[in-house]
């Protein structure tokens, strides 16, 4: 017999004992054992703490400058530049200094970070969707849809993407592309992205795609009936979800810092648009005299793509089911 949690065994002397009952195993779910290992992570944890940062300043940057008292970011004032038309140095009103226009350094350098989260995120995000289609349907058809397909991520793979930038931005830098869809600056980055980063998705998710269409959950489906697009969708996908998200935190970025090359050449952020890339440009000529002028941005381009490469390391560990924690 049993008692609660207990059971009753013959004790010592005749008389009756009780054995404790095996503590019971609670069942947990993916999510919940990706959280687990995740949360031991602190240094994956700060990483995500300083991407939050960051998004909330970019999102919030109009009451952040307000807060700070300087003025917009695109707001010139000769008064302070010295007699040479130097900028001056950091001060209690202008914390990061000004530029040779007088443009506030803190406020160009916030605003900035707007520009880089949606070009790292949204082209990400946008090229990330085109690889995933183009991958699944190459792996699962396989045959000359494969052949067809990977020959073309090949060709793309081939093209120096800092080349192709170089001419997409000087093409479309005055009237934009595609019958004006493609605007100058923003736009411009954020298609190149989208039109050059793909394929490195494309070649993961098709090779993953021939494992799992020979799995034994896809022989089930496809036994009962089920489409191509529905054992695509409902069978194959979800079982991309993690090394999709893992890749696509480390794509991020290498995008950032495609933007901020593309601005530092000429043909990415046009001014008077604020990008740190634009700005390290601006200041490369007179970083003797006026370092916080590259500084200031430098750092923060530097400390926003460590961040998403320790969270995206982050992500890959939480994420893979062999990992002991």
């Amino acid at each position: 017999m049993s008692v609660g949690a207990a059971e009753v065994v013959p004790g010592p002397g005749g008389g009756l004992g009780f054995l404790e009952a095996p503590a019971e195993i609670a069942a947990r779910s993916p999510l919940q054992l990706f959280w687990a290992r995740f949360r031991r992570d602190r240094v994956a944890i700060a990483s995500l703490g300083v991407i939050a940062f960051v998004i909330v300043i970019a999102i919030a940057a109009p009451l952040v400058i307000k807060i700070f008292g300087v003025p917009g970011p695109n707001v010139e004032n000769p008064n302070l530049t010295d007699a040479f038309g130097s900028p001056l140095g950091p001060s209690s009103a202008h914390p990061f200094g000004v530029d040779q226009l007088g443009q506030d350094v803190l406020s160009r350098t916030i605003y900035g970070a707007r520009v880089s989260l949606e070009v790292g995120i949204i082209g990400t995000g946008i090229a990330t969707l085109i690889g995933v289609l183009i991958g699944t349907l190459a792996g699962f058809y396989r045959g000359w849809v494969d052949t067809l397909l990977s020959r073309f991520i090949d060709v793309v793979l081939s093209i120096p993407v800092l080349l192709l930038g170089l001419g997409i931005g000087a093409a479309c830098a005055v009237r934009g592309c595609i019958s004006g869809v493609v605007q100058p600056g923003l736009g411009v980055i954020i298609f190149l992205i989208s039109l050059a980063t793909w394929p490195y998705t494309a070649r993961i998710v098709r090779g993953l795609v021939l494992s799992l269409r020979e799995r034994e959950f896809v022989e089930a489906s496809r036994a009962l009936g089920a489409s191509d697009a529905r054992i695509m969708v409902r069978e194959i996908l979800p079982n991309l979800a993690a090394p999709i998200i893992v890749y696509a935190s480390l794509q991020v970025p290498t995008n950032i810092l495609l933007e901020a090359a593309l601005s530092y050449l000429g043909v990415g952020i046009r001014p008077p648009t604020a990008s740190w890339g634009q700005m390290i440009a601006q200041a490369t000529p007179i970083f003797n005299t006026a370092w916080w002028y590259m500084v200031f941005p430098g750092v923060a381009l530097l400390l926003t793509v460590l961040a998403f490469n320790l969270l995206g390391d982050g992500l890959r560990d939480a994420l893979n089911p062999r990992t002991a924690r």
